[in-house]
């Protein structure tokens, strides 16, 4: 079973580097250091390229600084390659099916060959 995790670790990561909110806001190129204050509580979620500079600002890859969110994303995609496997497994078995099945069992063990 999965352990909650929060949507980000903005603010752990911030206090950890030793940064302020204002510090934060321009590295990210933004005026406003409440944004930043806005992401840590959730209030707000950065867009892409917000995302991926907290990246490159804490030196952390993206499921660990946004885990909660990842984890989110990840159970939705796994639940639709279970359903896209199970209607291409009640296709018939030619080699391109065979080989998107190892590929969606590759996303998620729990993928069954089987409908």
């Amino acid at each position: 079973m999965r352990t909650h995790k929060l949507p980000n670790y903005l603010l752990a990561h911030r206090k950890r580097a030793g940064l302020s909110h204002e510090e934060v806001a321009f590295l990210l190129g933004q005026q406003c250091a409440s944004h930043v204050s806005r992401y840590e509580r959730f209030n707000r979620a950065p867009d892409f390229h917000k995302a991926l500079a907290f990246c490159v600002i804490f030196r952390v890859q993206i499921h660990e600084l946004f885990c909660g969110e990842y984890q989110k994303v990840e159970q939705i995609v796994c639940d639709r390659a279970q359903r896209l496997a199970v209607r291409l497994a009640a296709q018939r078995q030619d080699a391109l099916t065979i080989r998107k099945l190892a590929f969606l069992k590759a996303i998620t063990p729990v993928v069954s060959d089987q409908p």
